[in-house]
């Protein structure tokens, strides 16, 4: 399974960026979207840190073993139209 990383983006600049090491081994890029998507519910949820102000305005900066950027997942993104 591909492994990926979630880098979590919390303000501008390389001080912004809070980076995943480790990463997680995941089916492809539509579990690792669920995979971001439920990390940024749970740190919404019952995460405080004095560098994050408003977990509404970061977003997880996913790459692949290589460091490619695969996608970004606002965390904004947890909140659905209709409520879900």
């Amino acid at each position: 399974m591909p492994r990926y990383f979630f880098h979590l983006r919390h303000g501008p600049g390389p001080d912004g960026l809070a980076t995943d090491p480790e990463g997680d081994a995941l089916a492809g890029p539509d579990a690792a979207r669920a995979h971001a998507l439920a990390a940024a519910r749970d740190l919404i949820a019952r995460a405080r840190l004095d560098a994050v102000r408003d977990w509404f305005s970061c977003t997880f900066e996913v790459t692949d073993e290589d460091g490619r950027p695969v996608m970004s997942v606002p965390f904004a993104d947890t909140v659905t139209e209709d409520g879900d």
